[in-house]
C-alpha cells in the first residue's frame, strides 16, 4: 500500500509526460515485446515511493488492449512485508520509440523514458522521469557488470543527474 498511495502522489506532482531531461534522448528501434518480463532495480534516485525498500523489481507485461501491465514489487525492511503496486504503461507516440507513460492510478501518467538500453539482448536499461529527479538502472539479473554500469553512470552524470543521491538497491534476502 505504501507503495500505491506514494506513486499516487508522486505522479500527481509529475504528471506531465515530457522528455528526458539533460539532454538524453529516448531510444529508437524499441521492441516492446522483447522488454517484457522481469526486471531488477539496480539502483535508483530516492523516493518516497520507493524509500525503505529493498529487492525491488518490476514486471511488465502486453496486454490484449496494447497496454503494458506493471507490477512493481519491493521487500519493505521496517514492517517486514513485500509492497506491490499495479499501474499500466502506454506508449506516448510511437511504439518503435522507448518513450512510454505510465500510470498506478486513473488517469495520471508520469514519464517513463527509456535513454539507454542493451538492443542486442534486453539486459539491461536506465530510464529516466520527465526532470533529474528520477533515475533508475534496471537489469534482468539482480547484478549488473560492472563496465556496464560504471557507463550509465557516466551518462546520468553527464546528463546533470545528482549521483550523490544514486541507492544501490539490495537484492539480499532480509535477514
Amino acid at each position: 500500500m505504501k507503495i500505491l498511495m506514494s506513486l499516487f502522489t508522486v505522479l500527481l506532482l509529475a504528471a506531465c509526460t515530457g522528455g528526458p531531461p539533460g539532454g538524453l534522448s529516448v531510444v529508437d528501434n524499441f521492441e516492446l515485446e522483447r522488454y517484457q518480463g522481469q526486471w531488477f532495480e539496480i539502483a535508483r534516485l530516492d523516493h518516497r515511493f520507493e524509500r525503505g525498500l529493498s529487492q525491488v523489481s518490476a514486471n511488465y507485461r502486453i496486454q490484449p488492449d496494447n497496454t503494458v501491465q506493471v507490477i512493481n514489487r519491493g521487500f519493505d525492511m521496517a514492517s517486514g512485508q513485500w509492497d506491490e503496486a499495479i499501474g499500466k504503461a502506454r506508449f506516448i507516440d510511437a511504439t518503435d520509440k522507448g518513450a512510454l507513460k505510465v500510470s498506478f492510478f486513473g488517469p495520471f501518467y508520469g514519464a517513463y523514458n527509456i535513454v539507454a538500453l542493451d538492443q542486442d539482448n534486453y539486459q539491461w536499461v536506465m530510464v529516466t522521469g520527465p526532470s533529474l529527479d528520477y533515475l533508475w538502472i534496471l537489469a534482468r539479473q539482480p547484478t549488473l557488470d560492472a563496465a556496464i554500469y560504471d557507463r550509465l553512470i557516466a551518462m546520468a552524470g553527464n546528463a546533470g543527474f545528482d549521483l550523490n543521491k544514486l541507492i544501490v538497491v539490495s537484492h539480499s534476502p532480509a535477514m
